[in-house]
């Protein structure tokens, strides 16, 4: 199925499916948000393992449902770590995502995302509108690891980045971009608050990795998962805060409370928009 066809989908369905199957997924991510990756993977449904040291990558790649590779952090060893879960992973043939943090901030970090291109087989590649315009070869701005600037064509950059990597492409902004090499959807959920808390980028990541570790359809999974991520932040505004530490405490809350019930109110019509 292409991400075009997903609107067909049931997001109910998707969330259900994850509680049900309790998929084992395995991150490889920063210690900035390793705490909040592990909580929401959980708070999904999902069983949240950290392995990122090499040896104990790859066993554990044997196992799980899914893997995640955030490249929030680079140092030789988990570097290495990460090639070696992703080539496990591409063995057993199960869902990779990869989350190429700040990639295009520095010569050394875009040197491990192509290495890690080169490498591995990725279902997926989710990141914010600059990291994406950055791998596809496109002028993009990115200071530390946030996007600044203007993407106007980010559909466009989003399809070609996944035409040539085989993979689809999550790209993370005002309204999310999901891609594949025969089209692009725009999701329409979310809140400004989402933009104010350090790490919901990798928790987005990780939510996608943990709906691909339960469903078999990539394209349905990284939709889904996306859009319920949405949802997710306005229903943690919903909630009440006053200020962005009480919402990113509102926003796990509201990951565990998306029931199939709660995802089946949703209006699908009204959130995904086609785009060629």
């Amino acid at each position: 199925m292409s991400v075009t066809d997903t609107a067909a989908g049931d997001l109910a369905d998707s969330v259900q499916t994850v509680r049900e199957q309790e998929p084992l997924v395995q991150s490889l991510t920063n210690t900035v948000t390793i705490n909040d990756v592990a909580n929401v993977t959980l708070h999904w449904g999902g069983l949240p393992v950290m392995a990122d040291s090499f040896g104990d990558a790859g066993e554990m790649a044997d196992l799980a449902h899914a893997v995640l590779i955030n490249t929030g952090q680079v140092p030789d060893g988990r570097v290495e770590a990460m090639h070696e879960a992703g080539r496990k992973a591409n063995e057993r043939n199960i869902p990779v995502v990869l989350d190429p943090v700040g990639v295009g901030s520095t010569p050394s970090r875009q040197a491990v995302a192509e290495s890690l291109l080169s490498d591995i087989d990725f279902t997926v590649i989710n990141g914010n509108y600059g990291e994406i315009s950055a791998l596809a070869g496109v002028e993009a701005e990115v200071k530390g690891v946030e996007s600044v600037g203007e993407y106007e064509s980010i559909e466009r950059t989003a399809r070609s980045l996944a035409e040539s990597t085989d993979s689809i492409v999550v790209a993370s902004g005002i309204d999310d971009v999901v891609a594949d090499s025969d089209g692009a959807v725009r999701l329409s959920a979310g809140h400004e608050m989402l933009g104010e808390v350090v790490g919901t980028g990798c928790m987005l990541g990780v939510t996608i990795a943990t709906f691909c570790g339960a469903i078999a359809d990539a394209s349905t999974a990284a939709v889904h998962g996306t859009l319920g991520f949405g949802i997710a932040g306005e229903r943690a505004a919903d909630l009440g805060y006053t200020g962005p530490g009480s919402y990113r405490m509102n926003f796990r809350d509201a990951v565990s409370g998306i029931t199939a019930d709660v995802a089946a109110a949703v209006d699908l019509e009204q959130r995904i928009e086609q785009v060629r």
